[in-house]
């Protein structure tokens, strides 16, 4: 509890509108709620699993910048928000950029796979965190939330709540981050 404490204080103190490649800037519609950091934050090197079990950490995607979108099945805002989330990766995902979607808690993977044929997702990858050691590292109090990552694997901004991440604020700031 105490390092949720110091996470959140160090957040609050570190929120800067004109970081991280001058995304405050560009924050509008949904993305007003996007909390942007004067100094970027480490993000933890813990692992989490893929659908066959596989261990991945975020260190993988080092190079390209990356929108980690934490959610759960039961997440009524993660169903509104995930085709957008599947959508963005289908038209900017590559080589400098990435969404990674991790469910955290209990998210049985017949569960994850079947909200995904439910929702139409068919281009986000399927990790899941099911002892949310890294949301909790992270700090990760409610569902969704949402982590723009920059190409060293600083942690540059953070949305709490539902966003329309296929839409021009998004984008705008997305590709900003992909332009830095």
């Amino acid at each position: 509890m105490l390092r949720l404490f110091v996470l959140y204080t160090a957040l609050s103190l570190t929120a800067n509108a004109a970081a991280a490649a001058d995304l405050g800037a560009l924050k509008s519609g949904d993305m007003r709620k996007l909390v942007v950091y004067e100094q970027p934050l480490a993000t933890p090197e813990l692992p989490f699993v893929d659908e066959t079990g596989a261990e991945h950490r975020l260190t993988e995607f080092r190079g390209k910048v990356v929108l980690l979108n934490l959610w759960a099945t039961w997440c009524a805002p993660c169903r509104v928000e995930m085709p957008g989330l599947d959508a963005l990766q289908g038209e900017l995902g590559g080589a400098d950029f990435q969404v990674v979607t991790l469910a955290t808690g209990r998210n049985p993977q017949p569960k994850i796979a079947k909200f995904f044929e439910e929702a139409g997702v068919t281009r986000l990858p399927r990790f899941q965190d099911e002892r949310q050691t890294l949301s909790r590292a992270m700090g990760v109090m409610g569902l969704p939330v949402s982590v723009l990552i920059d190409r060293d694997g600083h942690e540059v901004a953070r949305l709490i709540g539902e966003a329309d991440w296929n839409g021009p604020a998004a984008r705008a700031v997305i590709g900003a981050l992909i332009a830095d």
